[in-house]
């Protein structure tokens, strides 16, 4: 190749960078570092109850106070936070500028594809004990088959109190598992289509298997069963009805592959862009320009619908009553806001690389994927993202040497799928998705990269403070 070709391409070409060639080690030990933090709040938190949980107490620690709790006109570098039913979380730190000039929003869900029980879950057939359940969010059924899984959330009691489970992530608890019939009796089960090898009605829990003694009445495994939830939990069978349970993998949070290079653990998507946006927020170290809000939302998988989702109204709210304590509407903020929604995209899968179209896919270890647009064929369900805006999240990116790269998900008749990012965008908010490669998405144990969750908070701290 001539030097004058070289020169042309490395003008002209839009080169896909590899984090290892862009990155210094000392950034690359920074990398390393972070994502100790977030190895151990995946492993923590497990569902979005315990994400805003968790979440609270952290703000707290760092200077936050409850917004309702505050009062008055907030200067610039308050830090205040809102808790939304205890399953979504907005942080918020006062800028220098006016509300009206506008807020940067960070927007992440903390909700992840799971297993539910149903309403009266408790039931016994020849011989063992199970739950009845209700998958949540897109997944393939039969990946939750033969492993164990873990028993987390909130039983509430007609009196008011409540009792929190969390069952089967610590050495020596007891687990739950879906069984599936053996290959040698699966010939049946293996001539159905691929999405019913393991229908919704089939993903019963085993969860015992010992009558209650001393009784010859019917039901006996059922009885023993809730006989040691009463023992435990203080509950009955009727206080189901108005409970949150949900089953997620009882995996750990694992390095993977000879160097260490990439993490395993159920859970990704959302909170690898969960974990670097509440980061980015917490490590703003004076008043930013712009007031920085993080919302770490509720319900994402299943449609972003009800109160704790962004199909609501609770964002918006919030940013009227801020822009209330300044004299104005909160259309007048809203107009000039700016938002990067945090989500994840399907990283490049080389085994399985059909779906998708290797000039507009994200790849692993090439920094933090920008989607302009999401939704599904037509772009069915997005905001798709104005020119001048990707411009301006371009400029700003490379202007501050993030890592980043162009993404969509899968080619166009694969499918695809859809964010918070249009929730937003229909408050008049500039906005566009900004997230990490996902392997293996929505599976009980999916993968990302280290150097990608780095540059994932190094793009929302940026897009914070600069």
């Amino acid at each position: 190749m001539s030097e004058k070709t070289k020169q042309l391409k490395d003008m002209l070409f839009n080169k896909k960078e590899n984090g290892i060639d862009f990155m210094t080690e000392d950034e690359l030990n920074e990398c390393d570092d972070f994502c100790e933090g977030y190895k151990e709040f995946l492993a923590e938190c497990k569902t979005e109850r315990e994400v805003a949980a968790w979440v609270e107490d952290i703000a707290q620690a760092n200077g936050f106070q409850r917004f309702d709790e505050f009062g008055g006109e907030l200067e610039p570098g308050a830090k205040v936070y809102y808790m939304n039913r205890g399953k979504s979380i907005i942080l918020c730190v006062k800028g220098k500028r006016s509300i009206k000039d506008g807020v940067r929003i960070s927007a992440a869900h903390i909700d992840s594809p799971r297993i539910d029980l149903k309403q009266c879950p408790v039931y016994e057939l020849d011989g063992l004990g199970y739950f009845k359940t209700h998958y949540y969010g897109g997944i393939k059924k039969y990946q939750w088959t033969a492993i164990p899984l873990s028993l987390h959330g909130r039983i509430c009691k007609n009196d008011g109190s409540f009792v929190d489970v969390r069952i089967g992530e610590e050495a020596g608890e007891p687990k739950f598992c879906i069984t599936d019939i053996l290959p040698h009796l699966g010939a049946d089960q293996m001539s159905r289509k691929a999405n019913e090898l393991v229908k919704g009605e089939e993903l019963n829990v085993v969860i015992g298997s010992r009558p209650f003694k001393d009784d010859e009445e019917s039901e006996r495994i059922k009885l023993n069963l809730l006989s040691l939830l009463y023992e435990k939990y203080g509950i009955v069978e009727r206080d189901f009805l108005s409970a949150e349970l949900e089953l997620v993998p009882a995996f750990t949070v694992d390095d993977i592959g000879f160097d260490r290079s990439l993490i395993g653990g159920y859970g990704h998507d959302d909170r690898v862009c969960s974990y670097p946006a509440l980061q980015a927020i917490l490590n703003i170290d004076d008043a930013p320009e712009y007031t920085a809000i993080t919302v770490l939302t509720d319900k994402e998988e299943t449609g972003s619908d009800g109160n704790t989702g962004l199909n609501s109204s609770y964002l918006k709210y919030f940013i009227e009553d801020l822009a209330r304590l300044e004299g104005y509407e909160g259309r007048d903020v809203l107009r000039n806001s700016k938002c990067l929604s945090a989500d994840v995209n399907a990283a490049y899968d080389p085994t399985w690389s059909s779906p998708f179209e290797k000039n507009n896919t994200s790849f692993i270890n090439n920094g933090v994927c920008v989607t302009k647009f999401t939704g599904s064929r037509g772009k069915s369900g997005t905001s798709d993202a104005s020119a001048e805006y990707v411009s301006w999240v371009k400029s700003l990116l490379e202007e501050n040497h993030v890592l980043w790269q162009s993404g969509e998900l899968g080619k166009v008749d694969a499918g695809g799928g859809g964010t918070v990012a249009m929730y937003i965008a229909n408050m008049d908010v500039d906005t566009i998705d900004v997230g990490v490669p996902v392997l293996s998405m929505h599976s009980p144990y999916e993968i990302v990269s280290k150097i990608d969750v780095y540059m994932a908070y190094k793009a929302f701290l940026t897009f914070f403070t600069k």
